[in-house]
């Protein structure tokens, strides 16, 4: 058979122009979806504002006063939700405001007064549009919080002070976490369609986890009216000089980093933030730590493949951001306090080596530690993964059973090394 004739030199240009105005549409649909998808989000933010607004709010009065609320236009199985505005404190004893949310179960399975879990969410991003309570599916991410609500128990969720209302997230600070967590079972307690009790188990995830540990630690002290049965932590960010060293380098630096050099120069003045970074990440990271989590991700995730470094230097060789790093590390408990600790061997996040660490020095102080490994499972996943045993085991110590203690179990992974 003879060659195919080619096609005259006119068809093979319209074939391309036809090509390219058919690329050019598609580019301007994309454009397009993106720019009314921004739109759609700062339009949603322009009318939340008022309800964030703090000023002129008074910071005398009880700590968890909700000093305002409404109910959440979202549709939750077996109960109702309100967003809040509550009155907090720093770890340092300043006064200020934090939103959340409180999920309110339409039965009354548990008794009442109801028992309460005071939910402490993961790194979602500093920018006020990156608050739980403010995101356009506020029950999205806690798709497990029905499977509570069934049980006729109420679900705080904590924005934590300063995501969503002024001032700058007290981001891995372990006072300031604490204390927004603990005023949200008191927040509960002040509404009276919740029925919420003193008696409160906490899950926190992540960022959380390390919240939780931390809350956990100072609920008798801070909170001594309100009975803590249980505390799980999934995923903690609990071992900080650990995982931000063996972290140091990859593209976490530009997701974390950020919010690490917005947050703790904040309660460490000595804290030099350009002594760490390279100009290019001292140029951007106030603008990336108020980015959401999805986009701050896949900028690092582009910088990291440029070969783009967010530190010039590993913080946790510097004798100050090394100080800060422990200082911050999350607390064991004490033998009394039954506490379960989840963590997926494949996590590329909180690097399971880390939470291995921290469950070594929990059993090396007698903590009444369970603990679940799971492979397979990434960080994001984990939390909803694990609900249905989350639930299983809060459930029991809202009963009073014992825990049952992992500590004679041999891990499943060799424990980082703590830097010295």
């Amino acid at each position: 058979m003879g060659k195919a004739a080619k096609k005259p030199f006119w068809k093979r240009q319209t074939h391309l122009k036809h090509f390219l105005i058919g690329l050019l549409v598609i580019v301007v649909i994309l454009a397009g979806l993106i720019l009314h998808s921004k739109w759609q989000v700062n339009h949603r933010q322009k009318q939340l504002q008022p309800f964030y607004n703090t000023a002129g709010l008074s910071l005398a009065g009880p700590m968890g006063q909700v000093v305002r609320q409404e109910p959440l236009s979202v549709r939750i199985d077996h109960g109702s939700a309100e967003r809040i505005l509550y009155r907090t404190q720093r770890g340092d004893g300043t006064v200020t405001f934090s939103s959340g949310m409180i999920f309110i179960p339409d039965n009354s399975n548990a008794g009442t007064p109801r028992p309460v879990v005071a939910w402490a969410h993961g790194t979602v991003g500093m920018g006020d549009q990156c608050a739980p309570s403010r995101i356009a599916n506020p029950a999205g991410n806690i798709a497990w919080v029905s499977q509570m609500l069934a049980k006729g128990w109420v679900v705080t969720a904590t924005d934590y002070a300063g995501l969503g209302t002024p001032g700058t997230e007290g981001y891995l600070v372990g006072g300031d976490e604490a204390r927004d967590v603990l005023n949200s079972v008191r927040a509960a307690q002040g509404l009276p369609a919740a029925q919420a009790g003193n008696r409160f188990a906490i899950w926190g995830h992540s960022q959380g986890g390390h919240s939780a540990l931390f809350t956990a630690a100072e609920a008798s002290g801070y909170a001594p009216e309100l009975h803590l049965v249980g505390t799980v932590a999934s995923a903690p960010a609990a071992e900080l000089p650990a995982l931000l060293n063996e972290t140091y380098g990859s593209t976490l630096d530009w997701v974390i980093g950020p919010e690490v050099l917005s947050s703790w120069p904040e309660i460490y003045p000595s804290l030099n933030r350009q002594s760490v970074t390279t100009a290019n990440g001292y140029k951007n990271y106030s603008r990336i730590a108020n980015q959401c989590i999805e986009q701050a991700t896949l900028g690092g995730l582009a910088r990291n493949k440029l070969k783009q470094q967010f530190f010039k230097t590993n913080p946790i060789n510097l004798p100050a951001w090394r100080s800060a790093a422990q200082n911050q590390t999350a607390p064991t408990l004490q033998p009394n306090q039954p506490l379960m600790v989840a963590e997926s061997l494949t996590d590329q996040v909180v690097l399971p080596n880390t939470t291995a660490l921290y469950m070594q020095h929990a059993c090396a102080a007698r903590s009444d530690l369970t603990t679940l490994w799971l492979t397979d499972v990434n960080h994001v996943q984990l939390a909803n993964v694990i609900a249905p045993q989350v639930t299983d085991w809060i459930s029991d110590h809202f009963a009073g059973l014992p825990s049952t203690n992992s500590c004679r179990q041999a891990l499943p992974i060799t424990p980082a090394t703590a830097p010295s």
